[in-house]
Order: structure tokens, then C-alpha cells, then sequence
């Protein structure tokens, strides 16, 4: 690697990754099922105490949720990267579904607008799920590298 470009990074802190995690709105969630890996852009509500995930179940798309039973350890991965400033986050633990209902006015306040692709808006139902963060891990830019 004598000629490869590279800055160096370095841990965040606790308060730097809270801020992060309050300020965004999406990010990757990844999931397994045995050896067959899945991860799904997604959105997400974090306010310090609990770490929500909005998962859409429409049309009969039963692949998210089918990953979500069967994933143990589920990694959620934000971050920005532009080059020569970035940073990232892993939110690491297990996934399971929120009994609670949810108004969806506290919904629209918690969440970004829903991006629809194909489907028909009366044919997405949102469940929510909590990520219990066992493990949270943030990086960025190092100041030394800039």
C-alpha cells in the first residue's frame, strides 16, 4: 500500500454519536438467515432511549420480515463519506418487533415521508421494531488527516 491514498480515522465520542444518531433519518440495516446475508436501506427514529426501526410490509413482501425472524444480530451501518471527511456508525444487536401501536401522527414526526417505488399506497403497512444496541461503534475522520 506504499501508493494508495488513505486518511486515518479515529473513534468518536459517546456525545458525538448520540448527535449523530439523533440528527439522522436513515441508514442499512443487515440481517441474516444462515449463510444468505440481506440488507435493506431503511429508516429509523433514536432519541437516546430507544432505537426504532419503520419496515414496510406491502404487496405481499414477506423477504424483510422473514430476515428480521431469523437474524440473531442484526447490524444497522449510517454514516456520510465524502474524501476527506466522513464518519460512520454501527448500531449492533438483536431486532424485535414493537408490540406497542404507534399513532401515525407521532409516525410522521418520528420518520422521514415514506419514498413508495411500485406500490400502491394503500398497500403499505409499517411495523416497527426495536434494536436493542448492544454495540455501538462510531469512526471518523481524523482532524490530523485534514
Amino acid at each position: 500500500m506504499e501508493h494508495a491514498e488513505y486518511v486515518y480515522t479515529v473513534g468518536m465520542t459517546e456525545s458525538d454519536v448520540d448527535a449523530h444518531l439523533r440528527a439522522g433519518e436513515h441508514g442499512v440495516l443487515g440481517l441474516a438467515d444462515g449463510d444468505d446475508a440481506y440488507a435493506t436501506p431503511i429508516s429509523y427514529h433514536y432519541d437516546g432511549e430507544q432505537f426504532l426501526l419503520r419496515v414496510s410490509d406491502h404487496d405481499q413482501e414477506a423477504e424483510k420480515t422473514s430476515y428480521l425472524e431469523t437474524t440473531d444480530t442484526a447490524t444497522f451501518v449510517c454514516y456520510e463519506a465524502a474524501t476527506d471527511d466522513s464518519w460512520s456508525i454501527h448500531v449492533r444487536g438483536p431486532v424485535r418487533k414493537r408490540e406497542e401501536d404507534i399513532d401515525e401522527a407521532t409516525l410522521n414526526e418520528w420518520f422521514q415521508p415514506f419514498r413508495l417505488f411500485d406500490e400502491a399506497v394503500e398497500n403499505v403497512e409499517f411495523t416497527l421494531y426495536d434494536l436493542r444496541m448492544e454495540s455501538v461503534i462510531g469512526r471518523k475522520t481524523s482532524a490530523d488527516s485534514l
